[in-house]
C-alpha cells in the first residue's frame, strides 16, 4: 500500500536554528564524519550492500517513519555513546546515521567517528532530504512518499 503524502516532513528542526556556535560544531561533524547522499544510500539498500541504517532520533519522532533496511538500528543521539558498542561490534561496519533533518545525524556521525567506526557516515538532508527525494519512508499505516503539489 503506497499512500501519497504532502507536507510530510515540511517542517524542519529548530534544534540549532539561529545559533552560530551549534551550526558550527554540526558543519564541523559533517566534515568530519562526510554526507550519504539519499540517492547513493537508496542504490546500497536497493543492491542489498552491506549498510547499517542508523536512526538518532527521539522514540516519539520516529512516529514520523523511518527509512526501511533490513540492518536498522536505533537509539536517541542522548544514548549514542552508551549503547553502541554493544550494539555494533564491527568497527569497519558501514554505518550511515540519520535524524529529522540531518543535524543531529551529522554529530551522532561524527561521535561513532571518534570511537573507532570508521566507516561511519550520515544522510545528508536526514530523513526529510529522504523523502524530498521521493523515496519511501515506513510508517504504521504502510508505505508512505513525499508527494510535491503542482
Amino acid at each position: 500500500m503506497v499512500l501519497m503524502v504532502t507536507g510530510l516532513m515540511v517542517g524542519s528542526s529548530l534544534m540549532a536554528a539561529g545559533h552560530p556556535e551549534s551550526e558550527k560544531l554540526i558543519d564541523t561533524a559533517r566534515q568530519e564524519a562526510g554526507e550519504m547522499a539519499p540517492k547513493q544510500l537508496k542504490e546500497m539498500l536497493d543492491t542489498e550492500k552491506k549498510v547499517i541504517v542508523m536512526d538518532v532520533r527521539e522514540e516519539n519522532q520516529r512516529a514520523e517513519g523511518e527509512i526501511y533496511a533490513s540492518n536498522m538500528v536505533a537509539m536517541t543521539r542522548g544514548n549514542l555513546e552508551f549503547e553502541v558498542m554493544n550494539k555494533i561490534k564491527d568497527k569497519n561496519a558501514v554505518i550511515v546515521t540519520y535524524c529529522r533533518g540531518g543535524s543531529r545525524g551529522a554529530l551522532a556521525a561524527q561521535t561513532l567517528r571518534k570511537l573507532g567506526y570508521v566507516n561511519a557516515t550520515t544522510l545528508k538532508g536526514g530523513l526529510k532530504g529522504w523523502a524530498e527525494e521521493g523515496y519511501p519512508i515506513e510508517t504504521g499505516l504502510g508505505v508512505t512518499r513525499l508527494s510535491k503539489e503542482q
